[in-house]
């Protein structure tokens, strides 16, 4: 059986306690509170925000470095699928027509 040293341990209720804090303390307060006009407008683009931050690396990078190639699949695939979403603005269609690129470029010419 493994053992867990003290430091683990004191880190992980650490953890908690900041996160049982942080995600309650909107509760903790008696008093109504708002949040001001510039941060509710600012949390309007958050998701947005969350999914370039993990979908635009994807696209343009390899193992950490920039693609240095025209021949990637990824990039033909994600323009299809942005030209797809401005023409008709569907999500499913959008997914459909980057596969649709992306799976032939891919499989049958290596990409």
């Amino acid at each position: 059986m493994m053992q867990t040293d003290a430091w683990t341990v004191v880190t992980i209720l650490g953890l908690a306690v900041v996160t049982v804090l942080t995600r309650s303390f909107f509760f903790l307060s008696s008093k109504p509170w708002t949040l001001p006009d510039w941060a509710q407008r600012g949390l309007h683009y958050a998701p947005i925000a969350a999914l370039a931050a993990v979908i635009v690396p994807e696209i343009v990078m390899t193992q950490g470095s920039l693609i240095s190639t025209w021949r990637d699949a990824r990039v033909f695939a994600a323009l299809a699928g942005a030209a797809w979403f401005f023409w008709r603005r569907g999500v499913l269609g959008t997914i459909v027509a980057g596969m649709a690129v992306y799976l032939p470029l891919h499989i049958h010419l290596g990409w």
